[in-house]
C-alpha cells in the first residue's frame, strides 16, 4: 500500500459505502489491517488524515489523528457531514499533492456521523482544525481535491507545481508500460 499522488485517477473517483464491516475489504484483507496500514502511511508522511482513495482503495473509510503524535488516531467508516456552520479561510496541504499549499475555505464547525470498526455509530460536533480535517478527508471520498476548492490566487500560485506532478505521473506511467 502506498499514497497515490495527483493526478492519479483514483483520487477523482467517488468511494462506495461500506455495507458490512464484518466482510472482507475490497482487494482482500480486513478493514482493521487496511486501516492500520493507512495509519502507518499517514504518520510516515507526517499527515493528520488519510482517505482510502489516497491509497487506491475506493471504499468510504478514513483514518485521522489531528495531533500527528499517535495519541488520537481513529478509524471512521462511511463518514458524513450532517451540519456545518461558519466559514474560515486557511492554508491547507494534502499528502497526495506534495509541495502544494493553498488557501481553502471550509466550514468553521461541522457535525459528523460515522461508524467505528466495531459498527458503533458516532455523532461528533467539531470545529477549527478537526473540522477542517473531516471536510478534507470526506472531500477525498467524494473525489474532490484541495485544488478544486482553493482560492483563485492560490490555484495560480500552485499551477507550476501541479504541472510538475502531472509530468512526474506521466513519466511513471510511461516507464511502467
Amino acid at each position: 500500500m502506498q499514497i497515490l499522488y495527483y493526478p492519479e485517477p483514483a483520487l477523482r473517483k467517488k468511494a462506495t459505502p461500506i455495507k458490512d464491516i464484518n466482510q472482507s475489504a475490497s482487494g482482500g484483507g480486513d478493514y482493521q489491517e487496511k486501516a492500520e496500514s493507512m495509519l502507518e502511511l499517514m504518520y510516515e508522511a507526517c499527515g493528520v488524515g488519510l482517505a482510502a482513495n489516497q491509497v487506491g482503495w475506493l471504499e468510504r473509510l478514513i483514518v485521522k489523528d489531528e495531533t500527528g503524535e499517535r495519541t488520537g488516531e481513529r478509524v471512521f467508516i462511511n463518514p458524513e457531514i450532517i451540519h456545518s456552520e461558519g466559514e474560515t479561510l486557511e492554508e491547507e496541504g494534502c499528502l497526495s499533492l506534495p509541495g502544494v499549499l493553498g488557501k481553502v475555505s471550509r466550514s468553521q464547525k461541522v457535525v459528523v456521523v460515522a461508524f467505528t470498526l466495531k459498527g458503533e455509530r458516532l455523532e461528533m460536533e467539531v470545529e477549527d482544525l478537526p473540522a477542517r480535517v473531516w471536510q478534507h478527508e470526506i472531500d477525498h471520498l467524494n473525489g474532490t481535491l484541495i485544488i478544486d476548492k482553493m482560492t483563485p490566487a492560490s490555484r495560480l500560485t500552485v499551477s507550476r507545481r501541479l504541472k510538475e506532478l502531472e509530468e512526474m505521473y506521466r513519466e511513471t506511467v510511461d516507464s511502467s508500460q
